[in-house]
């Protein structure tokens, strides 16, 4: 399979936590294995899929977050090409947290949708509200700043993206200008079918 379109229109979240679960899951980058971070204390669950966004790093060290709006929940692993439509902006003990709202293209009944506005209001009052509470229980704080459009989103995911790059010049790899090729000739190359995903 090859990817619908360039980044960061076109996303690949990985999901780590199904919609409907109270799991928390974690992917483990340097195990390369999915963990049991914790059930939620609060009597409350995922309603959408929740997971990351492959070749991204935010600032609090993990991949970039992202919420996957799907009609039908995945699963834990899951790869799932996305269209970015908004995002939430948070605050919490990491300081600065930005969750991706993004649509799901192999969903029919989601795919139509290209901006935030085009989102059921009540169902971005279900998210805000889950990430209000979801805590609660643990003790630890938590502060839902609000939505922001898409082009906030883009700029945020184009950000990641590049630290990303740095990080894998970082490494010892390719420098930031050979990486940031490598990463647009490997998308190039999906898009025309040269690679197949694992």
């Amino acid at each position: 399979m090859h990817t619908p379109g360039p980044f960061p229109d076109v996303v690949e979240i990985v999901v780590e936590i199904p919609r409907g679960s109270r799991n928390k899951y974690e992917f483990d980058e340097e195990a390369g294995v999915y963990r049991l971070d914790r059930v939620l204390s609060s009597a409350v669950y995922y309603n959408f899929d929740y997971g990351f966004i492959e070749g991204t790093r935010a600032g609090d060290g993990d991949h970039t977050d992202a919420l996957l709006i799907i009609d039908e929940p995945t699963f834990t692993g899951c790869h799932v090409w996305a269209r970015p439509i908004g995002g939430l902006e948070m605050r919490d003990e990491k300081g600065f947290d930005f969750k991706a709202l993004c649509v799901a293209l192999g969903d029919a009944h989601q795919q139509h949708i290209e901006r935030l506005d085009q989102v059921r209001p009540h169902r971005l009052v279900e998210i805000e509200h889950f990430f209000n509470t979801y805590k609660a229980l643990e003790d630890k704080a938590v502060d839902v700043v609000g939505w922001r459009d898409q082009d906030a989103a883009l700029q945020v995911l184009r950000d990641d993206r590049a630290t990303w790059i740095r990080e894998v010049e970082g490494r010892g790899g390719a420098s930031g200008n050979e990486a940031s090729r490598d990463l647009e000739a490997h998308d190039e190359a999906l898009r025309q079918g040269a690679v197949e995903r694992p």
